[in-house]
């Protein structure tokens, strides 16, 4: 019986510390999103929100929003599980087989930084997971390095100039573009853009790039622009 009370204890300890990261990962995040992910009901959640409160948590709410940590709070660096960490390995196989230069180089930095927090003996079970997962071997898979460049401009609303060669009419064109979205092909990185050049919206893929660059230029495209809407408008989808 008091195994079965301290586990229950334990338990409830491990969602509280999750649901404290989850806080970290978004600016907002509503209470029907973390009982959806720990499938607990919304009066859990409530009660776990009001326990990290009172342990000193600065957790600040809005009514119809959600839950948030108050600017200027630092919180410890978070440590990861052996099962999180083996995610990750797995993940960079696919990363290292998906053609964009920045992509691969941001990952490995990110990496090298939470391999830097493992004890030895994780360090060393990581190690030879590496060793004995391999990427698929496509040979197909087209080059880029403008990933990075896109992602940026895409969070940060800005306007990307590209000298662009189009494979359809070979030649080359110098462009700015405001990006909306991104996708991936299994052969090629595809950048959703309102084209200020043509006045709508066009697909670019980013091995086509010779030049990336941000700039200053505030955006023309002021429409609200929704991935999934998009794609189902493209496919005719209802």
């Amino acid at each position: 019986m008091t195994h079965t009370i301290v586990l229950i204890k334990m338990n409830r300890l491990t969602r509280i510390t999750a649901i404290l990261i989850q806080l970290q990962s978004k600016k907002v995040v509503t209470a029907k999103e973390i009982a959806s992910r720990f499938e607990i009901s919304l009066r859990t959640v409530y009660r776990d929100i009001k326990t990290l409160q009172d342990a000193g948590i600065p957790i600040g709410s809005e009514n119809g929003v959600g839950y948030f940590i108050v600017d200027g709070y630092s919180l410890p660096p978070v440590m990861i599980t052996e099962e999180e960490a083996n995610a990750l390995i797995i993940s960079e196989k696919f990363i290292l087989n998906q053609g964009d230069i920045s992509l691969k180089k941001d990952f490995n930095s990110v990496l090298f930084k939470i391999k830097s927090v493992l004890r030895n003996l994780e360090k060393d079970k990581i190690t030879k997971l590496e060793n004995r997962i391999s990427p698929s071997y496509k040979k197909d898979t087209f080059k880029s390095n403008s990933l990075s460049v896109i992602q940026k401009a895409i969070t940060n609303n800005v306007v990307v100039q590209i000298k662009y060669h189009s494979l359809y009419k070979d030649e080359t064109t110098l462009r700015k573009i405001e990006p909306l979205g991104i996708y991936f092909t299994e052969k090629a990185w595809v950048v959703i853009a309102y084209c200020r050049l043509r006045k709508e919206l066009r697909e670019f893929r980013l091995d086509r790039f010779l030049e990336s660059n941000t700039t200053s230029q505030i955006p023309e495209y002021q429409e609200v622009f929704n991935l999934t809407k998009y794609f189902q408008n493209l496919y005719n989808i209802s």
